[in-house]
């Protein structure tokens, strides 16, 4: 049996957060980079944006985890605990991490990728007047510029079509301009 089959079996076919039975995926908990049924949970697509910082942090839909911190799978448990934490702002994230516990091996797992000492604040690409941009997007540029080791100069205005962005960097993207990619810094584009 695959994982995610033996996953929809243990979560009877609802994301292990927060009971939705649409657009179901394999979440594996960090730092467990192979997917194995006790080291992954199954969530959903909203979940799983915000599990993975791609989606600001909506804490009404986080007041499921008042249930899911109660599961008795440990992937569920970190995870439950690692989001309370970041959303420990909220009154009610803090009363419920008060209430949880997780054996010794579970709590290390949880402290282990430190998520839980973020903030609730995340951190995505955003266009100068603050827009959030995703893969595929089309952008303007706001200011022209000349692109380091080319002759080439990207004019104001210029569209630059189906932008990637650059994962590791909130302020860059990549796009492409006459056929060459460059990267561009978000802060003279806007979502076109």
């Amino acid at each position: 049996m695959s994982v995610e089959n033996a996953l929809r079996t243990r979560g009877n076919n609802q994301c292990e957060l927060c009971k939705s039975e649409t657009k179901l995926m394999v979440y594996d908990v960090p730092p467990h980079p192979e997917q194995r049924e006790e080291d992954s949970i199954l969530v959903c697509e909203k979940c799983n944006l915000q599990l993975t910082k791609k989606e600001e942090l909506d804490s009404k839909h986080w007041a499921c985890l008042n249930e899911s911190m109660w599961s008795e799978v440990p992937a569920v448990q970190v995870v439950s605990w690692r989001m309370l934490n970041r959303l420990r702002n909220e009154s009610w994230a803090a009363d419920a991490i008060d209430m949880m516990f997780l054996d010794e091996p579970t709590m290390e797992w949880a402290k282990s990728t430190g998520d839980h000492e973020n903030s609730s604040e995340v951190e995505l690409h955003r266009d100068c007047n603050g827009n959030i941009l995703q893969d595929g997007d089309n952008v303007v540029l706001t200011k022209s510029l000349d692109v380091k080791g080319s002759s080439l100069n990207a004019k104001l205005g210029t569209v630059v079509k189906g932008i990637k962005l650059v994962a590791d960097n909130v302020e860059q993207i990549e796009g492409k301009i006459e056929g060459q990619t460059i990267v561009i810094l978000t802060k003279y584009l806007r979502k076109g």
